[in-house]
């Protein structure tokens, strides 16, 4: 033994100082993880070839070891950490010898790219980090985050610390537009921090406030950290319940849970957007403080330019806030009393199977103690209770195929049953009347007749769609019925329209919003996936990039405008009818709207294809895709390096002996503990990539194996990954901004501004640990 430590121990150790020193000698990270594997798998090798590398593991043909069984101690359970007394065996680090440990590796290796980089289940999601880097990197490029310093730092400049809660505002809007670390703080770095600086704010205060919300794109979705993080979270929690339940005895973790043991990327995106929300607050919160407390360091600033009419203060509060809280109100409350909701008339063929108990109690004594324990005793009783039921009613009620008449009768139940107003047709008419508002409270002054006749439209649509639409009405019919008030509403949108148009601050922050809420919302709303959505935000960002690009050269930009109504009617036609043409019987209405989002699709893809055009000939799409495609190669590439690391640690027992030292605790929450203290510290010398791919999947097995919640775990460390862009001396916020930052602000101010924001990330972690709610709200709220 070496200084008296245990082999394992030392190769530990091993691992690190190479890991440590492959990242510190230059070499790109990527592969310096990749040698760093390779070297200190060769040290270890040699170390234990040499007999010095000795592992003193517990010796189970000891009686001690068999009484300790015999006391109904798991197998599992005894490590050297709980049972420190039993009697040890020498043995190497390497049982079977380095060449069949290597000859592992290689096998393992192959078979992991396979599963997680090239054809894994994983793939897919993982797709979405290309689709998101390309979304970031062409707003980036396109130069909206300039356009919207500026305007936000006239909406706040005028208050104490205006400027420095604008970058914050700005930094979390990019969060949710781009997700990209690096790409914000240079960009807010060389935007912002000249003017803070010749408005005399302090360098500390500046710094610290680009640096920090830069890294929001971390936690806001749709955040890359989040993808990775929750594919790798998945797989984790999924295998460490399997194995808790076959702990427990019972047969598989749906058994033991009573629920799937499953968490997937949208349900973290839905679980990660009140934190990042957070986060942000308690940024700008403390902006503002410290301008209280120190007015010559952070004043206020009245900034030139801006456009629009002044509105009064009732006015304002009209249009802006009692009418509009006036519409959604008047939503809800007609959506509780049905005279809002669902008019669909699906029918399903079959009757519905009879419902299960809520636990399943056709289990082995072990499981049932176990599960009692998980779920107490009254849930246990009350799964008794149903199963008794079920069982006196002959068992679980098969599905059957419904008879003419009864597929009639249930066709009749479901139209007495639906809302005189459909459900979509409202939202449709309240986003068309905040619309209408807003253009008000924007210009006062203006000809009210065209708001007047849209406002009018919408009630004259609200009427029709009660009197004349039923729920068997055809969209075809449905569409000619609300002609002329539709007609109505297109002339008052288009005056309203052109209102907002002439306002700066709508003008600059509409367009990247309806990106966001596109996105966001396709995935929060459970729409989609990721990966389209990504996509879908890749291509909205290509053709709002390309539309900049044509007004800075004085062209038109109506093809893209076009191509973006043209996706509108796409997606609003496939909606409401049914294109599947391949079909035995079609309707001629249907024919007709499968060839109009036929015509749509075409088009849209021509403004798409044309955007890219327009990139590509002024200059902007080839970098744009050499930075996306270096972004990219540089994640799979610390992926396959890392998984070669994590194997190499695996061969000589490394992650088995860190997890028996974990699972030594018998508290959870303190393990959970431990773990995020060392995330912390590995944050100083780590990025959040190599701390995910090497760390986790470590000790993953434990902290996803517990009872706590995954959503709010991954978030946890996700929050705390963040603050590995912040915390000195390796922060690589830190090194964006230095680079781009005047001579006059030196590094010390750098250091010395993040300090404060490092412990606000500390505090934000004690308020998600003491209110978890704040992270699982919204997953349950939606149902994710």
């Amino acid at each position: 033994m070496i200084f008296g430590l245990d082999g394992v121990e030392i190769g530990l150790i091993i691992v690190f100082l190479c890991l440590f020193g492959g990242i510190l000698s230059g070499f790109p990270v990527a592969f310096a993880i990749s040698g760093a594997a390779v070297i200190s798998f060769g040290i270890i090798a040699a170390l234990d070839s040499a007999g010095l590398l000795i592992h003193q593991a517990i010796d189970t043909g000891s009686a001690e070891y068999a009484a300790v069984l015999a006391e109904g101690v798991k197998q599992e359970v005894v490590s050297v950490f709980r049972y420190p007394d039993l009697p040890r065996i020498a043995e190497p680090v390497f049982p079977s010898g380095w060449e069949t440990a290597m000859d592992r590796n290689v096998s393992f290796i192959v078979n992991r790219m396979n599963e997680r980089v090239l054809a894994g289940q994983s793939i897919e999601t993982l797709l979405a980090v290309l689709m998101f880097v390309l979304m970031g990197i062409t707003l980036e490029r396109s130069k909206i985050a300039n356009d919207l310093l500026t305007t936000m730092a006239r909406v706040f400049g005028p208050l104490p610390g205006g400027l420095a809660v604008s970058v914050v505002v700005v930094g979390a809007f990019l969060a949710a537009s781009t997700g990209i670390v690096g790409a914000t703080v240079v960009t807010m770095g060389l935007l912002s921090l000249p003017t803070m600086l010749r408005n005399n704010y302090s360098p500390e205060l500046a710094t610290g406030v680009i640096a920090a919300s830069g890294t929001l794109g971390q936690i806001i979705p749709p955040s890359i950290v989040i993808v990775l993080l929750g594919t790798l979270a998945g797989d984790l929690y999924s295998a460490a319940q399997e194995a808790r339940a076959q702990t427990a005895g019972c047969t598989d973790a749906l058994t033991y849970l009573g629920e799937p043991a499953v968490v997937s990327v949208g349900t973290l995106f839905q679980a990660a957007l009140l934190p990042g929300i957070l986060l942000a607050g308690l940024y700008a919160s403390y902006a503002f403080g410290y301008a209280l407390f120190n007015p010559s360091k952070a004043p206020a600033v009245t900034l030139e330019g801006g456009s629009g009419e002044t509105v009064t203060r009732s006015e304002a509060l009209t249009w802006f806030l009692f009418v509009p809280i006036g519409l959604i109100v008047g939503l809800i409350l007609l959506m509780q009393v049905n005279v809002i909701g669902s008019q669909s008339t699906v029918i399903d063929s079959f009757s519905d199977a009879g419902e299960a108990a809520s636990l399943r109690t056709n289990v082995g004594d072990d499981c049932a103690a176990a599960m009692i324990e998980l779920h107490g005793q009254e849930a246990w009783n009350q799964a008794l209770e149903e199963q008794k039921t079920i069982d006196d009613a002959g068992g679980l009620t098969q599905s059957e195929k419904l008879t003419e008449d009864e597929l009639v009768e249930a066709l009749s139940a479901k139209v007495a049953a639906a809302a005189p107003i459909g459900t979509g047709i409202a939202i449709g008419m309240l986003l068309i009347g905040l619309i209408l508002t807003t253009a008000r409270g924007v210009s006062p002054s203006a000809n009210p007749f065209p708001l007047i006749v849209g406002a009018a439209g919408v009630g004259l649509a609200l009427l029709l769609d009660i009197l004349m639409v039923s729920p068997l009405t055809s969209p075809g019919t449905t569409f000619v019925i609300l002609l002329i008030p539709l007609a109505m509403i297109g002339y008052g949108v288009k005056f309203g329209i052109g209102i907002l148009a002439k306002n700066e601050l709508l003008r600059v922050v509409f367009p990247p919003l309806v990106l966001i809420v596109a996105v966001l919302g396709s995935i929060l709303g459970g729409i989609t996936n990721p990966t389209p959505a990504a996509a879908l935000g890749a291509g909205g960002a290509i053709m709002l990039a390309a539309y900049r690009k044509l007004k800075d050269t004085n062209r038109s930009g109506k093809i893209i405008i076009m191509s973006t109504f043209a996706v509108i009617v796409m997606i609003l036609v496939g909606v409401n009818f049914d294109l599947r043409v391949n079909t035995g019987d079609v309707s001629f209405e249907n024919w007709v709207a499968f060839f109009v989002a036929q015509g749509a699709y075409l088009f849209a893809m021509f403004g798409l294809l044309f955007g890219c055009w327009v990139l590509f000939s002024n200059g902007v799409l080839s970098p744009v895709v050499r930075e996306t495609a270096k972004v990219t190669s540089m994640v799979f590439t610390i992926l396959i390096g890392s998984q070669l690391l994590n194997l190499v640690v695996i061969s000589f027992g490394g992650e088995h002996y860190i997890q028996q030292f974990l699972k030594s605790f018998d508290n959870e929450f303190k393990v959970f503990i431990i773990v995020m203290l060392v995330l912390f510290v590995l944050g100083f010398v780590l990025d959040f990539l190599e701390i995910i791919y090497i760390v986790i999947p470590i000790v993953g097995p434990v902290i996803y194996g517990g009872t706590m919640d995954p959503k709010w775990v991954t978030i946890m460390i996700a929050v705390n990954l963040q603050t590995s862009f912040l915390t000195p001396p390796f922060g690589f916020a830190l090194f964006y901004l230095r680079g781009v930052a005047p001579k006059e602000v030196t590094t010390g101010h750098i250091y010395r501004g993040i300090i404060p924001f490092v412990l606000i990330q500390v505090v934000g972690l004690c308020l998600l640990a003491l209110f978890p709610g704040v992270v699982t709200i919204i997953p349950n709220l939606l149902g994710g």
